[in-house]
């Protein structure tokens, strides 16, 4: 999930595979010449559009399809008005990878920071919501170090054990924040949020952030956020959740980020159970039109026939598609984490002793 990592590594088949960077593939001497160039402190480093296009990222799928990405995100409410249910009902559909509504879910390892609750309420509030189905892969902590003073130790060391972990959500950012003379300052804001991003984005992960609102109105629902607007432009997206008044029980939940379009969800609480149901969604998820070369390279490889092995050029003629070799490759780099999604194949464009190598594998259920 994530920004890419230097890797070198062997292709399905077992053929050596030389290292890559977000740079796309180079030879050693490129390498050795970019590692150069990175140490001048006067050269900027910078990609055209053509090696952009021509390298090929690690996938990065939704946590929540339309909802929940890779990145820092926002969870931004009043107090008391259930934003913590709405939390723990989102840490428990990603541990246990079943949809929350009507929106598919990607499980993996969870870590709650419940800073504002005792145990005993956790434990309270987990049974009234899910009974006895209890998900393993879910782990809470109702005490934790600030950042500067521990924290990121203490989350760093969490992943290492548990390097499936997939969310982490702090409930509150207030609990966890250092407290200076620059405390409500843009700059402070800002750093807070990049220093949890870069967190979360090295590792791979989505991390929550627990927020209130601030009390003033306001026309757009984001600038409720309270603090500066180093907050919000710092993080990858935002979800702000509102009720008409504080015994009510609808709400409403705002979305914005740079991942995924702007949507709000219309939620009522079940009184029984605790958790939010989804009553309406204004906006429905866009959803990209087809793309005729990825239902080409789909037909050919499945269960039957798994992998696919060749060259650019022997991959145009395979796919009988109008398109250059290099014109395909790209296509097909810009779209590989959509390749995977939809269609479950993933690929590998590799340069090897032998020349560019195009691997194609058919990975059901590894969207």
């Amino acid at each position: 999930m994530a920004s890419q990592k230097a890797e070198a590594e062997r292709s399905p088949n077992g053929d050596d595979i030389l290292p890559h960077t977000y740079y796309g593939d180079k030879t050693f001497e490129e390498l050795a010449d970019l590692v150069k160039k990175m140490q001048d402190p006067t050269i900027l480093a910078t990609l055209s559009m053509r090696e952009l296009y021509e390298t090929t990222f690690e996938s990065t799928p939704p946590l929540i399809d339309g909802l929940l990405y890779q990145g820092l995100c926002l969870l931004v409410g009043g107090p008391k008005m259930g934003k913590s249910f709405l939390a723990a009902q989102i840490a428990y559909h990603v541990s246990t990878g079943t949809p929350l509504w009507h929106f598919p879910v990607r499980d993996g390892t969870v870590l709650y920071l419940a800073l504002e609750d005792t145990a005993q309420r956790l434990q309270s509030r987990m049974y009234r919501m899910y009974d006895m189905a209890i998900a393993d892969q879910l782990f809470f902590a109702i005490n934790a170090k600030q950042l500067g003073k521990g924290l990121d130790e203490q989350l760093g060391r969490f992943v290492r054990e548990h390097p499936d972990t997939s969310l982490i959500i702090i409930d509150t950012l207030q609990k966890v924040r250092e407290v200076g003379g620059e405390a409500y300052s843009y700059a402070s804001d800002y750093d807070i949020i990049a220093r949890l991003k870069s967190f979360a984005d090295c590792r791979g992960l989505c991390l929550i952030l627990v927020h209130h609102t601030r009390k003033q109105k306001a026309k757009d629902i984001f600038e409720m956020i309270s603090g500066t607007n180093g907050l919000l432009g710092a993080a990858d997206a935002a979800l702000v959740f509102q009720k008409p008044e504080r015994t009510a029980n609808k709400a409403t939940l705002d979305i914005s980020g740079r991942d995924q379009q702007d949507m709000r969800l219309h939620l009522i609480r079940n009184e029984e159970k605790l958790c939010w149901e989804l009553a309406r969604c204004e906006t429905e998820l866009w959803k990209a039109p087809p793309e005729p070369v990825l239902d080409a390279v789909a037909t050919l490889v499945d269960a039957k026939k798994p992998e696919w092995v060749g060259s650019p050029t022997e991959l145009a003629k395979a796919l009988a598609v109008d398109l250059k070799p290099n014109a395909l490759t790209m296509k097909l780099n810009v779209n590989a984490e959509r390749l995977l999604r939809e269609y479950h194949v993933r690929y590998w464009n590799r340069r090897t002793h032998d020349g560019r190598r195009i691997i194609l594998r058919h990975e059901p259920g590894s969207a």
